[in-house]
């Protein structure tokens, strides 16, 4: 792949750098990732810490609303029916979309991000969540009737351990979106993010310098993806998909 863009992008005429090019004017950011020379002057490692401190905690409170939501409604077939064409509705809105609207409710761009985040890694959270508490056997349900269990003790003894697959596959989803999320609302809101050093690595036509960032960005997005898959299968016992 380097050698075909190599080849590709060596003509003058190219717009885009080749790898070579990359690798001569944004070397500073490849070799020193955590280098710090102020507040807007740091290293990218840096800045993917500060996205990633954003999405912990909006994906977080996702997590958290999202599985006991998706509970709730799995546990409810007319609940199901009623509230799955909104999930899928709100859900198809892009990130980008939300934003004007939480700028205007919170008046600040840090909680504003935060409720990208939230809103839009939530939907495939309550969905996945609900389609397993739907899917728990029968004879589960019956055992609990049988031991009277209460409310909290079926859903920690009996529906998350049973629908932990499908709540993982939720979570994986979810933090991917998270992840596009962020970097998407801090082009627009500012700070000292991934997302916002992109947007003005553009403004000062700094290709190269957008190029590493989108690696960090991709490589980033995989160890999340890696990380939730591998709780998952702890959790689990190796029955979800790694």
């Amino acid at each position: 792949m380097l050698v075909v863009w190599q080849i590709a992008c060596s003509s003058p005429t190219s717009s885009l750098p080749p790898p070579s090019q990359v690798w001569n004017e944004a070397y500073d950011l490849i070799a020193h990732p955590f280098f710090n020379n102020g507040p807007q002057d740091i290293g990218l490692a840096w800045r993917v810490l500060i996205s990633l401190q954003r999405v912990a905690i909006g994906f977080g409170m996702a997590a958290v609303v999202g599985v006991a939501l998706g509970a709730l409604v799995g546990q409810s077939i007319w609940a199901m029916r009623g509230l799955d064409p909104v999930f899928q509705i709100l859900r198809t809105v892009p990130p980008l979309a939300w934003l004007p609207l939480s700028l205007a409710a919170f008046r600040d761009s840090s909680p504003s991000a935060l409720f990208v985040i939230f809103i839009t890694s939530i939907w495939p959270i309550i969905i996945n969540t609900a389609v397993g508490v739907r899917n728990i056997p029968q004879d589960y349900r019956n055992v609990a009737r049988i031991l009277r269990l209460n409310p909290l003790e079926f859903f920690i003894k009996i529906m998350v351990p049973a629908a932990a697959p499908y709540i993982f596959t939720g979570l994986r989803i979810g933090i991917g979106l998270s992840w596009l999320a962020i970097v998407a609302a801090e082009m627009l809101t500012g700070g000292v993010g991934i997302g916002f050093f992109i947007w003005d690595a553009w403004n000062s036509s700094r290709l190269p310098d957008i190029i590493v960032a989108l690696a960090y960005i991709g490589v980033t997005g995989f160890c999340l993806d890696r990380l939730v898959a591998a709780v998952g299968v702890f959790v689990t016992r190796g029955t979800t998909a790694k």
